[in-house]
């Protein structure tokens, strides 16, 4: 995979953008990038989108853009040209895959079903656009795909707005998704840059779909982790269930069996992929504690961020 499709991947979301007019392709931009979604997806489906991909690759260096809705050679080699970075069709166009493969750009033909998915396989593509998404068959259609296609990766596109953005994002096959909720037209048209950014920080938590998992408690030995998850069982009611590394009172309250990152303990945060939302962090100048991550690469189930709150570690939990 490309340095620049991992990029995207962290990120995890691709605004799809259709812009009559280039003169608010850098406006856009710039509301893109401050509400944490440094990506763009231009689609060739208005006269004005060469014109504002350029506009954009020359003044947000910091923004990812992209060509959408390329069918034809042609409309890929002005997109690259104009400084598009990466190519996105709604279809499978051989053409369009091949001249991009040459050229060592990352190329996202749309696919829908098994078929799809196998040619572009056996082309030495690993992320492919899955569009419709919705009409396809949603998540349900992804999962399907995850037992035979165990490689490939999707951006869904087409049906996802921020009341499904979750359900697509918790899948370990969806590389990021595309939308246009958060670009909607009238914001656009009215240049209503700040909503637009509201929108984008309102579909990056969406996509993340962060939540209170427990609270942790650093027990100094096995004796006094057992000791407190008692109490807690004699004043609460508060059922004990034995792990390898604590004990739970209930199912809010973790009680460890030796001390824990953080001061005081630690907050866990569910989340909806570690690894992107380690990425998130990342970028808000908050890093990861490598050493306490639990899982494989690319299937992280678990990490500390370097990150404490009133005396607590915060702990990422996956779902």
């Amino acid at each position: 995979m490309s340095t620049l499709m991992q990029r995207v991947g962290e990120i995890g979301l691709v605004p799809v953008i259709k812009l009559e007019s280039a003169r608010k392709a850098v406006g856009l931009g710039r509301a893109l990038v401050a509400g944490g979604i440094p990506v763009a997806e231009v689609t060739f489906r208005t006269a004005a989108a060469e014109e504002a991909i350029r506009a954009m690759a020359a003044e947000l260096p910091e923004l990812l853009v992209g060509a959408g809705t390329v069918l034809t050679v042609d409309q890929a080699e002005r997109a690259l040209a104009a400084g598009a970075k990466f190519i996105v069709s709604p279809c499978y166009v051989d053409e369009v895959v091949a001249y991009c493969q040459e050229r060592g750009i990352p190329v996202l033909p749309g696919v829908v079903n098994p078929d799809g998915v196998a040619k572009g396989l056996a082309q030495g593509l690993d992320v492919l656009k899955f569009f419709p998404a919705g009409p396809a068959g949603g998540t349900a259609m992804l999962d399907a795909m995850a037992g035979p296609f165990g490689s490939a990766r999707f951006v869904p596109t087409g049906g996802i707005d921020a009341s499904n953005v979750s359900s697509y994002a918790r899948r370990t096959n969806v590389h990021a998704i595309g939308g246009t909720w958060m670009v909607r037209p009238d914001l656009v048209e009215a240049e209503d840059w700040q909503a637009v950014e509201g929108l984008c920080r309102e579909a990056v938590f969406a996509l993340h779909d962060f939540s209170f998992a427990h609270l942790g408690i650093s027990g100094q030995d096995e004796a006094e982790c057992r000791a407190v998850a008692g109490r807690f069982q004699q004043l609460f009611n508060f059922a004990p269930t034995e792990g390898g590394a604590s004990i739970f009172a209930g199912d809010r309250v973790e009680i460890t069996r030796t001390p824990c990152p953080g001061a005081k303990g630690h907050l866990a945060i569910r989340c909806n992929q570690v690894e992107r939302a380690v990425a998130y962090f990342k970028r808000a100048g908050i890093q990861a504690r490598p050493e306490t991550a639990k899982g494989a690469p690319g299937r992280l189930k678990a990490i500390y961020l370097d990150l404490e709150l009133a005396g607590f570690a915060v702990h990422l939990l996956g779902r």
